[in-house]
């Protein structure tokens, strides 16, 4: 009776074995996800994108007078040391380690909207989803100082991300009708996210922003 006892304790011990080997790889594999980059908070799906799209308001863009980026204050501080540039970079990359200052001094990053990896923080430029020159001429150009700032420095939504520097000057301050992401797997969550960034906002869209960006959401 001992020894059935004994060889049945062996048998619950190595089932309990295999057990935890059968699921350490995925438990492994979780750890490292949690290790790896994030990106900002992810937009709507496709279905209540469209339904914010047809919300917004159509109109022409205003115009471009009086604009100044020193009207959108911006990076400001976001904790200790670090700034929003800062903070970005290092959601969004992988194993990123910083200076005292909280400058990256290492790391990878890739942009998403070509899809190009990065090891210095020096080639990437943290873009505003929808530029602060369109935001403007959308309906920015009456807000407050405060509003501006919280806009330019926005990390609750998908408004800033860390890209190429030069793909974030090309792009510039134009909408989607004007210039799309050259990464044509990424169009999809780019339209998504500018749209879920005018919509919080309740900025404007004009007609052929509106036409863009439908045609967007038709290839998610």
């Amino acid at each position: 009776m001992g020894r059935c006892l004994a060889a049945y304790g062996e048998l619950v011990t190595a089932a309990v074995i295999l057990a935890a080997i059968a699921v350490a790889p995925a438990i492994s594999f979780t750890f490292l996800a949690s290790a790896a980059r994030a990106d900002p908070p992810p937009p709507p799906g496709v279905s209540t994108s469209a339904e914010h799209l047809a919300a917004l308001t159509v109109a022409p863009e205003g115009a471009g007078s009086g604009y100044d980026r020193d009207k959108f204050p911006h990076w400001i501080t976001i904790a200790g040391a670090c700034n929003t540039r800062e903070t970005v970079l290092k959601r969004d990359g992988i194993d990123v380690k910083t200076s005292a200052a909280c400058a990256p001094v290492s790391g990878t990053w890739r942009s998403p909207y070509d899809g190009a990896t990065w090891t210095a923080a020096s080639d990437l430029d943290i873009d505003h989803m929808v530029p602060l020159a369109e935001a403007w001429r959308s309906g920015a150009a009456s807000w407050t100082t405060s509003r501006r700032r919280a806009f330019a420095n926005d990390l609750s939504s998908s408004q800033l991300w860390a890209v190429t520097d030069n793909l974030n000057q090309a792009k510039g301050d134009k909408d989607p009708a004007e210039w799309t992401p050259p990464l044509a797997s990424f169009r999809c969550l780019y339209s998504r996210s500018w749209i879920d960034v005018k919509y919080r906002y309740r900025l404007t869209i004009d007609t052929a922003e509106k036409r863009a960006l439908t045609r967007l959401l038709g290839t998610c």
